[in-house]
């Protein structure tokens, strides 16, 4: 089918009362997209020329995400008649004067619909020239989902919503999935003839579905084989059902492609994020955002990497990484913070207890424990004492310290910025640089130390330390 005889409208205008929360239903994320998100991928790949959301409540929110993400599709605003059929309506009127094709329809509440799924519906309704084709499901407990009837002969009769049903239909398995391909001038016909007669007082889509049956023109109902591919979100329990299959396929994908996971269960990959092969996953990994982890790589346990670009050959333990690049052969962690501007060079480390905010370490630079390194450029294969504490902060602005390469950095150093120590140079322990050391100089602060004689035996007589100190002294 050509593009131009194409339109998939994503149905996105429910309030979502169920959720009990401020944030739009479909805003929702899971595996690192919003419900809407994983609805108008799918819908933007079909290839249609016409792509078509369709909001009302919380519009705001919802155009922000729709035009910073899609600006391609034409959004539709649905009126204040209620129902999915008023809101396919309102997507038709988008449609350009002229239009003739199918309409696909699905809902930004059903995110794990795949490509596959529509386009085999596609195939079958153009194939059998029926007016329209929609997905079923059985499912064990229908609560909640329209039920669909059939004759005798096992054809499609009509769909009746859950609080229309009789006791009888209610028995029925077969669910309507909600997902749709139309004829164009056909639903639109049907559109018109309805209204909103039944219990919710709402112009349902269903009733359209049945009055292209009445009117003579083939429906095709299509059981869908995978249950999940339909699974619609309305409670905070389903959003997170949802969620875990997602998960468990996303997860179940990557060991395919050579990834090892060693506990999927306590493992989460958005969706976004690429691994290569022969990365290993160890339990309690988060791979979040835009993350890219480069092959042979060693990611937990316990990590959470947030939009960050990880090497080959990496190690991370134990650690928090967001909005970094760790290059290859470098390890982190444990107990690592590394933040937002962190670049750690080929063969670097950040050790126990370290955070780094907008830092640059050169290759085989380490800074191995019990340090912040903020605002700063450290050359190659350097090294920075234990308990450094970079100072960029002056209490209005930030300043930059640079650190060169092949420098030694003494314990328990602070670093004022802004300061330069060259490359080649040495801080001596206990440091407070406030100036610029040159290259291959020493930089220390001269305080010589005092020892008063016997001030334990005379201050602290009663304690076991002057015991210790007599018997030493005897």
């Amino acid at each position: 089918m050509s593009e131009d005889h194409l339109a998939v409208v994503v149905l996105a205008a429910g309030e979502g009362v169920r959720m009990r929360s401020a944030t739009p239903k479909v805003m929702h994320e899971i595996a690192g997209l919003p419900l809407l998100g994983h609805s108008l991928a799918t819908a933007t790949s079909l290839g249609a020329k016409y792509v078509i959301p369709v909001i009302r409540h919380q519009k705001d929110a919802l155009q922000t995400y729709i035009h910073t993400f899609y600006p391609q599709v034409h959004i539709a605003h649905q009126d204040e008649i209620p129902g999915t059929g008023r809101a396919l309506e309102c997507a038709l009127n988008v449609l350009p004067d002229g239009f003739n094709g199918a309409v696909v329809v699905t809902s930004a509440d059903v995110p794990l619909l795949d490509v596959q799924t529509i386009e085999s519906m596609l195939e079958v309704h153009l194939a059998s020239g029926a007016g329209a084709t929609l997905l079923t499901a059985m499912f064990e407990d229908p609560n909640g989902y329209g039920r669909i009837i059939r004759t005798d002969s096992g054809a499609f009769s009509s769909i009746v919503e859950h609080r229309d049903a009789t006791e009888e239909e209610l028995e029925i398995k077969e669910v309507n999935a909600g997902v749709y391909v139309f004829d164009y001038e056909l639903i639109k016909d049907a559109l018109s003839k309805i209204a909103a007669q039944n219990a919710a007082g709402e112009k349902y889509l269903t009733d359209a579905v049945t009055e292209i049956a009445k009117a003579g023109s083939k429906v095709q109902a299509l059981a869908v084989r995978d249950n999940w591919l339909v699974a619609g979100i309305n409670t905070r329990v389903q959003l997170q059902q949802v969620a875990s299959e997602l998960n468990r396929r996303i997860c179940q994908g990557w060991m395919l492609a050579g990834v090892s996971i060693m506990d999927p269960d306590t493992t989460f990959i958005d969706i976004t994020a690429v691994l290569g092969e022969d990365v290993t996953l160890l339990p309690g990994t988060y791979l979040k955002g835009i993350t890219k982890i480069g092959g042979g790589s060693v990611i937990g346990p316990e990590v959470s990497i947030h939009d960050s670009e990880i090497g080959e050959n990496v190690t991370i333990r134990k650690s928090e990484i967001n909005g970094a690049v760790i290059e290859a052969d470098a390890t982190v962690g444990p107990f690592s913070y590394i933040r937002p501007g962190t670049h750690l060079g080929a063969a670097g480390k950040i050790g126990t207890f370290v955070e780094t905010k907008n830092a640059k370490i050169g290759a085989g630079s380490k800074i191995p424990h019990l340090s912040y390194v903020g605002d700063a450029t450290i050359g190659e294969h350097s090294n920075i004492g234990a308990g450094t504490i970079f100072a960029n902060y002056d209490g209005v602005e930030k300043h930059h310290t640079t650190i060169g390469s092949y420098v030694r950095t003494g314990s328990h150093n602070v670093f004022v910025a802004p300061v330069e120590i060259a490359d080649g140079a040495y801080t001596a322990a206990g440091t407070v640089v406030r100036k610029d050391v040159a290259p291959g100089d020493l930089a220390m602060n001269v305080a010589p130390q005092r020892s008063i004689a016997n001030w334990v035996l005379a201050k602290r007589a009663e304690t076991s330390s002057a015991e210790a100190a007599k018997k030493a002294k005897e």
